[in-house]
């Protein structure tokens, strides 16, 4: 039997996402974004509530699609929210972050600047290996995480709070939280 971080539970996706997706360094500027844009999704959720609705956000906000989410109108908020077919959560302020949030991150691109690397600079381009004693040591954020979500609200992005940057940092792989047990901990050793 496989020894997991102690916050997975017995669901067959969770365990996959933990094996195959948490902590695994991400550079695409587009995924990035997406999963920016789900762990906002989770403030005041599980992430697994999440995490079982990443299918139909998908659909809702075209595979997240910065350029198509950018022109969401009022009308298309209000279509989410009244739609429980749509199967997310309704929550306005939630679904408008995401429009938000793909408009600064235009804004950026346009700018010419590289999402994925300027995320990165946040951590100096690879990923932090911590080694946290027991799961009760991890932070819920740190200085680089409370710096990138000053950086990224001065930029127009919205639900990026300290946790949500730190707990973004740990699913995107700038930081690797997986337990010392763990045996998806990476085997080298990071200074």
């Amino acid at each position: 039997m496989l020894t997991r971080c102690a916050w997975v539970n017995d669901d067959p996706r969770y365990q996959a996402y933990h094996d195959n997706e948490w902590g695994v360094p991400e550079y695409d500027s587009r995924a990035l974004f997406e999963k920016l844009c789900l762990d906002g999704q989770q403030a005041g959720l599980s992430w697994f509530t999440i995490l079982c609705k990443i299918p139909n956000y998908r659909v809702a906000f075209a595979d997240f699609e910065p350029a198509v989410i950018a022109n969401f109108t009022e009308q298309d908020v209000a279509h989410l929210m009244a739609s429980p077919k749509a199967g997310i959560v309704r929550n306005r302020l939630k679904i408008r972050s995401i429009i938000t949030n793909a408009r600064a991150y235009l804004a950026m691109e346009q700018a010419g600047i590289n999402f994925s690397d300027w995320l990165w600079q946040f951590v100096g381009g690879q990923p932090v290996i911590n080694h946290w004693p027991t799961h009760n040591d991890v932070p819920t954020f740190t200085p680089e995480s409370q710096i990138m979500a000053k950086a990224l609200k001065k930029r127009g992005f919205s639900f990026v709070g300290d946790t949500i940057c730190y707990a973004f940092m740990q699913a995107t792989g700038m930081v690797n939280d997986h337990s010392l047990d763990c045996h998806c901990r990476p085997s080298r050793v990071s200074s």
